[in-house]
């Protein structure tokens, strides 16, 4: 009777190994955004990806800044191929991305995944195969999105299990901010953001950007705001964008590298998405999907 029960232990054991190598690794996908330009956005991303790779996780850091990408350029990365390659089948997914600081992998921005709904079937079917395939292993995408409520915007972060919304101490980028989280609640059904204020003066400045902002999305908007915290201005992450570094590399312990590394391991800690076991083919499937409504809509109002 023993033999028989330690068998069946056994065997149950080898079935539930089986399942969790059968079972597709639940990953965090999340964007980056803001209301307008020039609040430090891709520094963020960039930083936030190394901090949460060096912090023991496998980061995928996409450039979908269709305007001004310019990951590459903040790393110092040559970049040759980028994921329209990957649409026309000129290259597989992993030939395009680039190795970065602490085994981060970078996909360099393309302007041919703008508009989703253009793509052909096959080319469409081609991306999410692209991106189910993917053989490294990987725990977290960092999407870098452009600024503003353009359809591409909307799109990747309509897409994403989280979305981080970058704030900067200027009456603009409160007010885009909040315009940037309206469009995204009403259109996209979004209800929880995550705020992070850049380049603030002093500790308290963070929360006080932070409470203007739930101040108004509480009177009118149905969300939730989650405050990650505050980077400081630093003169160390100016210098480190002229050496075409992350301060997180560049100046470990400076002010602005430690709020990075809080900030990180707080979203390393954040609960893995259930839903589609969080794979990357389900949020390029979403991406393609919210792109088609949108051209339909458009095509609808056009008649």
């Amino acid at each position: 009777m023993q033999v028989s029960d330690r068998s069946t232990g056994q065997s149950s054991d080898q079935a539930e190994g089986l399942r969790r190598l059968v079972a597709p690794k639940p990953i965090k996908i999340i964007a980056v955004s803001s209301g307008k330009g020039g609040v430090g956005k891709t520094n963020v991303s960039v930083n936030l990806a190394i901090s949460m790779a060096k912090q023991g996780k496998e980061v995928i850091l996409l450039d979908a800044d269709l305007g001004l990408a310019n990951v590459d350029v903040l790393l110092g990365l040559n970049t040759e191929y980028d994921l329209s390659h990957v649409i026309r089948g000129e290259r597989t997914l992993e030939e395009v991305i680039v190795e970065g600081p602490s085994n981060i992998k970078v996909i360099p921005a393309s302007t041919g995944v703008s508009e989703m709904a253009n793509l052909s079937p096959a080319e469409q079917i081609g991306l999410i195969n692209a991106f189910s395939d993917l053989s490294c292993s990987v725990d977290s995408m960092i999407i870098d999105t452009g600024a503003g409520i353009s359809d591409p915007v909307m799109n990747f972060c309509g897409a994403s299990q989280d979305v981080i919304v970058v704030v900067h101490d200027e009456p603009a980028s409160i007010t885009d901010a909040y315009a940037f989280i309206k469009v995204m609640s009403r259109k996209h059904n979004v209800s929880k953001f995550h705020i992070l204020a850049n380049m603030t003066h002093d500790a308290s400045e963070g929360r006080e950007l932070f409470m203007k902002l739930s101040k108004a999305t509480d009177r009118f908007l149905d969300v939730v705001l989650n405050f990650i915290g505050a980077v400081p201005y630093d003169g160390k992450l100016r210098k480190s964008i002229q050496y075409q570094r992350a301060v997180i590399d560049a100046f470990p312990n400076s002010p602005s590298a430690l709020a990075f590394k809080r900030i990180a391991k707080q979203i390393n800690n954040w609960p893995d998405s259930v839903e589609s076991g969080g794979q990357l083919k389900f949020f390029v499937e979403r991406m393609i999907q919210s792109d088609m409504i949108k051209s339909s809509l458009s095509q609808q109002e056009a008649i």
